[in-house]
């Protein structure tokens, strides 16, 4: 018998004001990049940078003036948002300096790390990888891609009530930090992108609810959970 694999398309992010697509390489992950966050995690709030990825695949683009509709998950029922600032790679590298990190960024967007944190939790307990509770599909919706850099407020709203606000400001490790520690332990690629953590607040959501995660000078994402 003879198999015919056809390839999938590639993962790609809308970019604002455009036709334009940014083809996805990687998606990486950084953990507890808020104090107040780490803390009702069970950290101790400031600590070394970790990471995770997600597959490239996993993106759900949302584009401006729409609603993503994400499916919600299988083998959960603790179906979580973290609201995110994302940047996108433009040009790679490894063992960045910290004052060069900026120069390789291509753009920024609104993001959420979805999580089944159910099986995250399961997972930590047994020492095991997180992949099931952060890697599934849909599990990183994203807005357009923007080219100028945000300052201000993070937030998210569910079903129009506030839940997560905080300041960009208040990351742990800035986006510069963050670049430059995983150029260490990666060759980041032009097409990368990095989900930077999420403030305290985090919560389970339902089927049908409504997300809207704002992020000053990028608009807004808006999600609905599938029924």
């Amino acid at each position: 018998m003879t198999f015919v694999f056809l390839p999938s398309a590639q993962a790609a992010v809308p970019v604002a004001g455009s036709t334009e697509l940014f083809p996805v390489h990687r998606i990486y992950c950084v953990g507890r990049n808020y104090a107040e966050h780490a803390i009702e995690m069970g950290g101790t709030g400031r600590e070394a940078p970790f990471f995770f990825m997600k597959p490239a695949d996993a993106v759900l683009p949302v584009t401006d003036g729409s609603i993503g509709v994400m499916p919600y998950p299988p083998m959960t029922q603790d179906l979580q948002h973290e609201i995110e600032l994302v940047v996108a790679i433009g040009r790679g590298g490894k063992d960045i300096a910290v004052e060069d990190a900026v120069a390789h960024i291509w753009g920024y967007a609104i993001g959420l790390d979805m999580t089944r944190r159910d099986l995250q939790g399961a997972a930590k307990k047994l020492g095991r990888p997180w992949c099931t509770g952060k890697g599934f599909d849909y599990s990183a919706p994203i807005g357009p891609l923007h080219r100028h850099a945000p300052t201000g407020t993070i937030s998210l709203h569910v079903n129009g009530m506030p839940v997560q606000t905080s300041v960009l400001g208040n990351m742990i490790w800035s986006v510069a930090e963050t670049i430059a520690e995983l150029s260490t332990l990666f060759e980041l690629q032009a097409g990368d992108l990095i989900f930077t953590g999420t403030p305290a607040g985090v919560a389970a959501v339902k089927r049908g609810d409504l997300l809207e995660g704002r992020i000053e000078g990028l608009g807004s994402l808006q999600v609905r959970i599938d029924q």
